[in-house]
């Protein structure tokens, strides 16, 4: 098979990418700054208060019928219990329970509790579009959360997470104090500052004279451990799972070379493993299990049916494309899903993967009227392409 690497779209709101956005510039962070440093970027006040700004945080905790785990409340470092913010109520004579009472959740946080917007790439549009582009860019899974912070408190104490994050601030500020190997740096967030910090960063952060909204990015990082373990998986399940002979204790030299004779096998089997084949199946497992990102797709499945040739169709934020030749066939990786298709499909496709917008009839040069009309509603089915409206 031939993979085919991915073109990543931008989402409108986002000019470049979301890695130049929290970051500052894409090619030098991946180069210089990933898994080894800190990494303080001023960007675009407005950019990142866009993501998620003050209004937006009071929609979501007031209006929106938001229930746990989807928010948490901490202070002092402890997590409150969810009795002390949430309340029950039904939905067609079926009970809910955990929904957070607006009141309380207020109250409390004027008696100085952190609210956490947790899992905020599930239900927030704007972060959605910034996750999805980011996993494409990084190639690791990514989540984010965001906390909101009363003036002068602070949520948690000086921790350490096991995944890199990015921290950006969208409205009031916070003091940040992050422990190096021989120094701890104090660094002020303010709105349009973000800060990459790698995995096992201690920190701790403050809010200061206002209250204070920042976005916390983890990148769950896929791991060379990760890729070796699944890459020798097969290897490992094909080792018979026999009784080890009893007595071994009385002369473990028996044992022992009993072993070194399977590790020898074993060895000569790993030397056989195929690396691309291994590294195809690990891009297949994580194109495939995204979350479906499908905003606008009820306007997209209405108009499905009267797409023609001359209908404007474009990428969808955030949705790889990435090919993989089976002989006759290929496989398209669509992030949360794959489509078998024939391979004579293959020039169409790459047309559409080179192109931000485009209509079925800017497909004539590799198929006839009616395949093209075919693929390309099949494509804006799938989620890969949306009508331009």
């Amino acid at each position: 098979m031939r993979l085919t690497p991915p073109t990543v779209t931008r989402p409108d709101p986002v000019p470049g990418s979301a890695l130049d956005l929290l970051s500052g510039d894409a090619q030098t962070f991946v180069e210089k700054v990933w898994a080894s440093r800190v990494h303080v970027h001023h960007a675009d006040p407005d950019q990142l208060v866009g993501l998620l700004s003050l209004d937006d945080a009071d929609t979501l905790l007031t209006s929106s019928a938001i229930r746990t785990p989807s928010i948490r409340l901490a202070k002092d470092g402890d997590v409150l219990p969810e009795s002390s913010y949430t309340r029950g109520a039904t939905l067609a004579g079926k009970p809910l329970t955990g929904l957070v009472d607006s009141r309380k959740a207020l109250a409390l946080f004027a008696d100085g509790a952190t609210i956490v917007f947790q899992g905020l790439h599930r239900y927030w549009p704007p972060i959605t579009r910034l996750i999805a582009e980011l996993e494409l860019e990084l190639g690791h899974p990514c989540q984010a959360n965001a906390y909101l912070t009363p003036p002068g408190a602070q949520g948690f104490a000086v921790h350490s997470d096991s995944h890199d994050v990015f921290v950006f601030q969208t409205a009031g500020s916070k003091q940040w104090q992050v422990h190096g190997p021989d120094c701890v740096q104090d660094i002020r967030l303010d709105p349009g500052l973000s800060m990459y910090l790698p995995t096992g960063t201690p920190h701790a952060a403050r809010a200061q004279d206002t209250v204070s909204l920042h976005v916390t990015v983890g990148i769950n990082q896929l791991t060379w451990r990760g890729l070796v373990q699944r890459s020798l998986a097969g290897i490992a399940a094909g080792v018979p799972d026999e009784h080890l002979p009893a007595g071994y204790l009385d002369d473990p030299r028996e044992l022992a070379e009993e072993l070194a004779g399977r590790l020898e096998a074993l060895a000569e089997q790993v030397r056989g493993l195929d690396a691309t084949a291994a590294v195809e199946a690990e891009v297949r497992r994580f194109l495939t299990s995204r979350s479906p990102r499908l905003a606008g797709g009820l306007r997209d499945v209405l108009a499905t049916d009267t797409i023609n040739d001359t209908t404007r169709l474009r990428r969808r934020p955030g949705h790889p494309c990435v090919l993989l030749d089976r002989g006759d066939r290929i496989d398209v990786l669509l992030g949360d899903r794959s489509l078998d298709v024939p391979a004579w499909l293959r020039s169409a496709l790459d047309e559409v993967r080179a192109r931000r917008e485009l209509g079925p009839g800017d497909l004539a040069e590799h198929l006839d009227p009616q395949s093209r009309l075919v693929l390309c509603r099949r494509l804006v089915r799938e989620g890969l392409l949306e009508v331009v409206t």
